[in-house]
């Protein structure tokens, strides 16, 4: 069985259509897109969210504007993007898949003077295909470390609503599924956006695969149990030493896996990978609406007056992790030299 069948991201009709994660799993809904500025405020307001899902949004977004700007004015289609590109790339600042696909379609389109819309849509879809590609890839690579009648655990959602398709993290889980070496998957719940329950629980169930959701604080004392061997995770970037930028929660994560002597895995394409960062010190971390943390659907849950402190992204020293995966293959107890290495393995 074929345990694949998720998919977020879709180009019809000539424009790009997202589904709202904002409303699952009570809600599916899809949205179309034909401005720009309307593609960014769907990765800000996290309609899409994900970092590979950011980039193929991006890119998706970029053909959108080309395709208005020249429309526009031939002449000087190029200069006027620009600004479309400082809008793209201030939506979400911790995701490199974000600033690398607006690189990359910059770059498509540097050495083009007639109408690029064809040849960037090409560009994007091309894009959008390699990420399925290379999830499944990395997929197969991450279920060759688990042994049969494992359990693993994720937190937020690294699957297909955050990627092109299949997933990161929950690629693992499908590849592995499939191979019938797991046992039980449990999925944090992932406070404040409930990533974890509202996205993971779905998406898994869709492609029938059992779930079972944890509280946060939940799961060390899983850990304890024995009742999990890996805890498996994406990132939104990863710095060049091996240092991992993920949803917030993903440290204390690590620090308890190692404590228990549970394995730790990520799994996340060489575009996440970002070699001018040599550190994860230098890593960005987003911080969000205090809001989200002190209201739950509208509804306030904390004390009037009480203040929140809302980063949505922390960093995982390398030494913590036991194995990054991606489409080039796995990386153990990452370091710089081990980096550099993978990444120069094209």
């Amino acid at each position: 069985m074929v345990h694949d069948s998720v998919r977020a991201i879709r180009w019809e009709n000539d424009q790009l259509v997202l589904l709202d994660q904002r409303l699952l799993p009570s809600e599916y809904t899809e949205i179309t897109y034909q401005t720009v500025n309307d593609v960014a405020d769907a990765i800000r307001d996290m309609v899409v969210r994900g970092a590979p899902a950011i980039g193929i949004t991006a890119a998706f977004g970029i053909v959108i504007a080309a395709r208005q700007r020249y429309q526009d004015n031939p002449e000087s289609w190029k200069q006027s993007i620009e600004t479309d590109l400082e809008y793209l790339a201030a939506s979400r600042p911790t995701a490199v898949n974000l600033f690398w696909a607006i690189d990359h379609m910059r770059a498509c389109f540097a050495n083009i003077d007639s109408d690029p819309v064809a040849s960037l849509l090409a560009e994007a879809k091309k894009i959008h295909d390699e990420d399925i590609a290379a999830n499944k890839a990395m997929g197969d690579f991450g279920a060759s470390l688990i042994q049969p009648g494992s359990a693993v655990l994720t937190h937020c959602n690294a699957g297909a609503l955050a990627t092109g398709g299949y997933g990161t993290a929950l690629g693992v889980i499908r590849s592995a599924y499939g191979q019938d070496k797991l046992q039980q998957v449990y999925a944090d719940e992932t406070r404040p956006w409930l990533q974890g329950a509202r996205l993971t629980a779905w998406e898994l169930l869709q492609d029938q695969i059992p779930v079972t959701l944890i509280a946060e604080g939940a799961a060390s004392w899983l850990m304890k149990q024995g009742k999990v061997q890996w805890i498996i995770v994406g990132s939104d970037r990863i710095a060049a030493n091996g240092d991992v930028a993920n949803k917030i929660g993903t440290y204390q994560l690590a620090v308890s896996a190692r404590h228990h002597g549970v394995r730790f895995m990520v799994a996340a394409p060489t575009s996440t990978v970002d070699m001018d960062m040599s550190n994860g010190d230098l890593i960005p971390i987003e911080s969000r609406d205090s809001n989200e943390l002190l209201q739950c659907g509208g509804q306030a849950m904390a004390a009037p007056g009480a203040s929140a402190w809302n980063p949505v992204f922390d960093v995982t020293p390398a030494e913590l992790v036991d194995a990054i995966v991606t489409e080039r293959g796995i990386v153990e107890r990452p370091n710089a030299e081990k980096m550099l290495a993978m990444m120069q393995n094209a």
